[in-house]
């Protein structure tokens, strides 16, 4: 099937309406319709969380939802993808009682109970099936919540779109959960080229049984609001007949997939009014709203978003986090979520990736799109403006007088808003480093009344976590000239690099513009990571933690422990492909411990590893782990270790104490890009430094 030819704009509008709906409904999570009405009136507005968390938060929601569909990439978006490998998906970017999901106990929490199931070797389906955790664990809100994007990468597919749906939703769940879900992701998929909402739910009805609750309920419903205009009136006749007293457990699927439905009949096709409707009505708000919110988004595009007289979209600046083992990933946007969405549809379409502008990490392609660029400065603006054929990143000012400046930046790494933030703990590695390659294609405004001096510039994390700002080259640009920003990132001490921005400096009083075409940076890092000087903790939250313990009472600056199996601590991203990592490690007691490069997740990375049996070995860890050489080495205890592992391509090359033990193809093709780590099994690592660079 042909892709839409909006299919890209669509595809944005629906993980804005995702987020948006998250955001709305998260600070009254779990309330009910009673609670809501007397604390806020209709829910039609972004209100504060009681808890003090920031609109922008990490949300199982959001991170479950973008990185369990990365199940297809890291697998050549093999249509043929398996329930299986979908949970080989949730075993490398799960950290258990860390990342994604609500850790709320085995019997308890669903996702918990799966996540279990597949740790001891329970493979999916059965992982998530009624025969093994019961109909009440089974047919709980979480398939629902995690499935958008599997509908937005089947745009026009319907069939196929609840087939990926019945796939993913086994992972953790059966029956009726996995049929909601299915309705879910069907209606996503044909809102790319159906605008009628009743044939949208005629569409998804007929790919569940007919005998389901989920059809039964879909259909009263239905007869309610064709009866009723009043949606209060609809609610009650939900609550009194689909209610959590009838659907029990943490959080049933069936009444809140009934909300769902209903805010979509009682909405009038309106963003806000949906919106306001089920997250006014409770229970599982944040999930409702974040379904209601992508499915309108999809099917209305952004019109149906920005045409609503409240700014959904001006607060969240296109922010997201996603939360898993895989720290690189975790600062994103929505721009950067629907490009690998999209790219994902894509290859299942047959058709080759887009990048816009070269597949600059920043390019303001989508209509109003800011990336996460915001400014504090007063008296300045930053907008999604048309150039041409193009779409940029303006910067704009009121200069009073000449040497005034404004600033714009986006975040790289933990923002301090979110560094004490309540609820799920956002894990995070930095997404620029050290010696990496910084390019920016900026221009001046037309109508700039002088020169405007421009410059890039960065934020890190120093002693005590203050800020302090590293500037990179100045150029001056005339009214209406281009220039191209080249800076090659600083060392910072082992401190993380918290945001990008661009400055501009007026040369006289009126009104200043600068646009930002693309941002983009190349290459892996060259640092020492290390405790820095000062006082502070985020370099060590630069470390995505997946060991049982890591305590920062120790004088060493890694001192790792894995009770029971193999686990890492990880640094990087994606951009780090080719390079050389080093680390001095001694071994206290382990049945083995070394070090990692490419690391994209608890169980995909490369590693040498010294174990207590007397062998050194070079690793492959990918949906499981395959030996890819090894050698006699004899690990004593407590001794120090230099070891160099060194990646280019499909090559590897590891060395011990300054002899080389391995050089070695990976015979099945290269992992992609990923970070370093320190790997530890059975037992306790240490290290003081871990160095990362170019290959010789």
């Amino acid at each position: 099937m042909a892709l839409p030819p909006d299919y890209a704009e669509r595809v944005y509008a629906g993980v804005l309406g995702k987020i948006v709906g998250v955001y709305l409904g998260r600070p009254v999570e779990g309330w009910s319709h009673e609670k809501i009405v007397a604390t806020h009136g209709e829910l039609d507005r972004y209100v504060p969380d009681p808890r003090g968390a920031p609109l922008v938060l990490t949300d199982d929601d959001i991170s479950g939802t973008f990185i369990f569909l990365r199940a297809l990439p890291d697998r050549g978006n093999d249509p043929a993808l398996t329930p299986a490998q979908i949970g080989e998906t949730w075993l490398n970017y799960l950290i258990e009682e860390r990342t994604i999901l609500w850790w709320g106990g085995v019997g308890n929490s669903t996702e918990h109970t799966a996540y279990v199931r597949l740790k001891q070797g329970i493979e999916a389906p059965e992982s998530g099936s009624r025969a093994r955790n019961g109909k009440t664990i089974s047919e709980q809100i979480g398939s629902q919540i995690f499935i958008d994007g599997w509908g937005m990468i089947c745009p026009g597919d319907p069939e196929r779109a609840a087939d990926f749906a019945r796939r993913a939703a086994s992972v953790s769940h059966d029956g009726e959960a996995i049929y909601g879900a299915q309705v879910v992701a069907a209606m996503e998929a044909q809102a790319f080229v159906e605008s009628d909402i009743d044939a949208l739910l005629d569409t998804a009805v007929g790919l569940i049984p007919a005998d389901s609750t989920i059809r039964r309920l879909i259909d009263d419903v239905r007869g309610w609001h064709a009866a009723e205009p009043d949606w209060r009136a609809t609610r009650e006749k939900i609550a009194a007949n689909y209610g959590y007293d009838k659907y029990r457990g943490a959080c049933h699927m069936v009444p809140n997939h009934a909300l769902i439905v209903h805010a979509l009949l009682h909405g009038e096709d309106d963003f806000r009014r949906s919106l306001m409707i089920v997250n006014t009505c409770g229970w599982d708000t944040d999930c409702n709203s974040g379904n209601v919110g992508c499915l309108l988004g999809i099917k209305n595009g952004l019109a149906g978003i920005d045409r609503s007289p409240y700014d959904w979209r001006g607060p969240v600046a296109d922010r997201l986090y996603l939360a898993t083992a895989d720290g690189g990933r975790a600062i994103s946007d929505a721009v950067r979520e629907t490009d690998e969405i999209v790219n994902i549809g894509r290859a299942l379409a047959g058709e080759g990736p887009l990048t816009p502008k070269g597949g600059a990490r920043f390019h303001f392609s989508r209509s109003g799109s800011v990336q996460g660029f915001q400014t504090g400065d007063s008296g300045a603006a930053v907008a999604n403006v048309e150039r041409g054929d193009d779409r940029m990143l303006e910067l704009g000012f009121e200069a009073t007088a000449a040497g005034d400046s404004a600033r714009a930046a986006t975040p790289t790494f933990i923002p301090e808003e979110a560094i004490a933030m309540p609820g799920y703990t956002l894990l995070a590695s930095p997404t620029l480093y050290p010696g990496q390659q910084v390019s920016a294609r900026v221009m001046a405004g037309d109508a700039n009344p002088s020169p405007v001096a421009c410059q890039l510039y960065l934020r890190v994390y120093g002693a005590d976590d203050a800020l302090a700002t590293i500037f990179g080259p100045e150029a001056m640009l005339e009214p209406g000239t281009t220039t191209e920003l080249a800076w090659r990132v600083p060392d910072t001490g082992g401190n993380p690099i918290a945001e990008i921005g661009l400055e501009a400096t007026a040369g006289a009083a009126g009104t200043v513009s600068i646009l930002l075409d693309r941002l983009a940076w190349t290459g892996a890092a060259e640092a020492t990571f290390a405790c820095p000087a000062g006082e502070g903790a985020m370099w060590r939250r630069a470390w995505v933690d997946g060991v049982d313990l890591w305590q920062a009472r120790w004088p060493q600056a890694y001192r790792i422990v894995q009770n029971e199996g193999c686990a890492l601590i990880s640094q990087g991203t994606a951009d780090w492909v080719d390079y050389r990592a080093e680390a001095t490690v001694s071994v206290p007691l382990a049945s083995e411990g070394g070090i990692a490069v490419r690391v994209g997740g608890q169980r995909r990375w490369y590693g040498l590893l010294l174990g207590a049996d007397g062998t050194a070995r070079l690793v492959k860890a990918a949906d499981g782990r395959r030996t890819l050489a090894e050698a006699a080495f004899p690990l004593g205890f407590d001794r120090p270790y230099d070891l160099t592992l060194e990646v280019v391509g499909n090559r590897l090359r590891g060395a011990i104490d300054g002899r080389q033990f391995f050089d070695e193809v990976d015979p099945d093709g290269p992992l992609p890009g990923g970070g370093v780590g320190l790997v530890v099994a059975d037992g306790c690592l240490i290290s003081e430094a871990v160095t990362v660079g170019p290959v010789a």
